[in-house]
C-alpha cells in the first residue's frame, strides 16, 4: 500500500493519545511529514528520504542540526538533519552523472507501520522499493532491492536500516547516516573513540593519516575513519552525544570551515560553528555484499 496523501497517511497511521502523538502534515516545499511526540522526546521526518528533521529528548537542546537556509523542494536533498545515504556512499564508482551518496534521500519513502512501544517510545518504519520508482533511478540502480528503515523516537533515537536484495544476484552497497548534530561551539568540541585510527583525508587527496589523541576541529575537516566499530563520543563541554552502532566499520567525520562554507550557499551564516557530521557508515573498503535473498541491517542508536 503506497500511500502519500496526508489525509490518507493520518486515517492509517496516526496515533493519539494522552502521552503518544504522530501525526502528518505537509511541511516547507509541499513535502509531507511526520510529527512525533511522547514522554520522552519529539521529532519531525520528511517522508521525502525519509529524513529525520528533529529529534529533541525531553528537557535538552534540539540533538540534530538543520541550516536556516535549508532548501526544501521535491527531489533536492536538504542542508542538515539526518540525510540517508543509500546505496552507494560518495560518487558513483563507475558513472559520475550518477547523483552523489545515491538517490535515497530524494526520493519519498512509504511509511508501513507505526506503533506505539509504551508512553516513551514511538516506532515508525519506512520503505522504499527500488523497482517502484521512477524509470531514470531504476536505471541507476537495476537489480530490485528493498530498503527497510525502522526509527524509534525516545529519549535514544534508534535507527535500523536493512537492505533486502531481491534479485538473483549479489549486490554491494554503500551507506551512511549523514547526521548533522547541533552543537554549542565547534571550537569547543571534542570527538573520543576514534583515537589511532587510520583514516583518509580528502582535504588532501585522500591520503592516509593515523589521528593521534581524539578529534578537535580547527580548520576544514573531511575524514573517513576505518575499522571503527566502537562507541563514539561527542564532547561540546556542556553535553555528551554518545553513538553506538552495528553493521558499521567506517565513521566519517565532516565540517567544511569558513571558506568551503561560504562556498555552499545553504549552510547559513557561519553556520559551520555549530554542527558537526559524525556518520556511521559503509564507505571505501567496508562497502557491503549482500548476497540474492539475503539482507543486511546498519544499526545505530543516538544518547545524550
Amino acid at each position: 500500500m503506497n500511500i502519500t496523501n496526508v489525509e490518507d497517511l493520518n486515517k492509517n497511521f496516526s496515533l493519539s493519545g494522552d502521552n503518544n502523538i504522530l501525526r502528518f502534515k505537509i511541511g516547507k516545499g509541499n513535502i509531507p511529514l511526520v510529527e512525533i511526540q511522547n514522554e520522552q522526546a519529539s521529532a519531525t521526518i520528511s517522508l521525502q528520504g525519509a529524513h529525520i528533521l528533529s529529534w529533541k529528548p525531553v528537557n535538552e537542546d534540539e540533538v540534530i542540526w538543520l541550516s536556516d537556509d535549508a532548501m526544501f523542494a521535491t527531489g533536492k536533498s536538504v542542508r542538515g538533519g539526518i540525510p540517508l545515504c543509500w546505496p552507494w556512499f560518495g560518487a558513483h564508482e563507475s558513472n559520475s552523472t550518477f547523483p552523489a551518496h545515491g538517490f535515497a534521500r530524494t526520493v519519498l519513502w512509504q511509511v508501513t507501520d507505526t506503533r506505539v512501544i509504551s508512553a516513551g517510545e514511538t516506532q515508525i518504519t519506512f520503505r522504499l522499493v527500488t523497482d517502484e520508482l521512477e524509470e531514470n533511478f531504476q536505471q541507476m540502480w537495476p537489480q530490485p532491492t528493498v530498503a527497510e528503515y525502522r526509527l524509534t523516537i525516545a529519549e535514544k533515537l534508534t535507527m535500523e536500516l536493512t537492505t533486502f536484495n531481491q534479485s538473483d544476484q549479489t549486490i554491494t552497497i554503500g551507506q551512511a547516516l549523514h547526521t548533522y548534530f547541533n552543537i554549542e561551539d565547534i571550537s569547543n568540541t571534542v570527538v573520543y573513540g576514534l583515537e589511532g585510527k587510520t583514516y583518509l583525508d580528502k582535504t588532501e587527496g585522500f591520503i592516509s593519516k593515523v589521528q593521534e589523541g581524539p578529534v578537535t576541529i580547527n580548520s576544514e575537516v573531511d575524514r573517513v575513519y576505518l575499522d571503527t566499530a566502537d562507541d563514539v563520543i561527542i564532547d561540546n563541554k556542556k553535553r555528551k552525544i554518545s553513538i553506538k552502532k552495528q553493521g558499521s566499520h567506517s565513521t566519517v567525520v565532516w565540517n567544511p570551515w569558513i571558506d568551503v562554507a561560504e562556498k555552499m550557499g545553504d549552510l547559513g551564516k557561519e553556520g559551520y560553528r555549530n554542527m558537526l557530521c559524525v556518520e556511521s557508515a559503509n564507505a571505501v573498503d567496508d562497502v557491503v555484499n549482500i548476497k540474492a535473498g539475503e539482507s543486511y541491517t546498519l544499526s545505530v542508536t543516538y544518547q545524550i
